[in-house]
């Protein structure tokens, strides 16, 4: 796939697969691409080139809510979440796409998986921590029970132990079935989870393999993600 804005190539012939309830990693340096990949496959830029399928059926160019009914899912970068909304209100907006009733549903499931924002229902979301708004970031997200969800960056501008909480969230995803791309800047901790990854580097997929093969790659460290091997 290749993604062009105006004369800037975001993407150059990058290509990757995704397989039911697999964990898929996209990491590489800043400006890399990531964050435009991701924006290809749920329709928020149209590529110039390439296809983007969905269980074999080309979905390349869909708006992004004709998407979300076919069940593909993004959690965006720092998390834009509506912060004069309640909780509940932005939870509420994550399943416009469902029957009230089934809406409703939803969202008792989703106080029960994440207690913090079952106590927070009412208050509005521009008062949680960091932590606690990506949490309501991802839980809007999984209302519409998205067969693929994609986290941009689910860890950034988080301390430490906030870093460990969504870590263990995605591991509890992904124990429950749930197939997952997602772009991370915290290298080691998500080829550690991941089943497979890709090195995206200029627009280009660089590397690919297993997570635990991509992590002991200790000159793809030093080369490509700015850390030491």
């Amino acid at each position: 796939m290749t993604t062009t804005y105006g004369i800037i190539t975001g993407l150059r012939d990058a290509s990757l697969r995704i397989g039911a309830g697999e964990i898929v990693a996209v990491v590489g340096p800043n400006g890399a691409g990531k964050s435009t990949l991701l924006a290809s496959i749920v329709g928020l830029v149209r590529p110039a080139a390439g296809r983007v399928l969905l269980d074999g059926r080309d979905v390349t160019g869909w708006a992004p809510d004709r998407l979300l009914r076919r069940g593909v899912a993004l959690v965006p970068e720092r998390r834009r979440i509506f912060t004069d909304l309640s909780v509940l209100e932005n939870l509420l907006l994550g399943g416009a796409v469902l029957r009230p009733a089934t809406r409703r549903a939803r969202v008792a499931e989703l106080l029960e998986l994440f207690p913090v924002l079952a106590a927070k229902r009412a208050e509005p979301a521009g008062y949680l921590s960091g932590g606690e708004a990506q949490q309501l970031a991802i839980a809007r997200a999984l209302m519409s029970r998205p067969r693929l969800l994609l986290l941009d960056e689910p860890s950034l501008g988080l301390a430490p132990t906030l870093v460990d909480l969504v870590f263990d969230l995605i591991a509890r995803l992904r124990a429950e079935g749930r197939t997952i791309l997602v772009v991370e800047q915290n290298v080691r901790r998500v080829l550690a989870l991941a089943d497979r990854g890709y090195v995206l580097r200029s627009g280009r997929v660089t590397d690919t393999g297993t997570g635990a093969a991509l992590a002991e790659r200790g000159d793809l460290f030093a080369a490509y993600l700015g850390e030491p091997g």
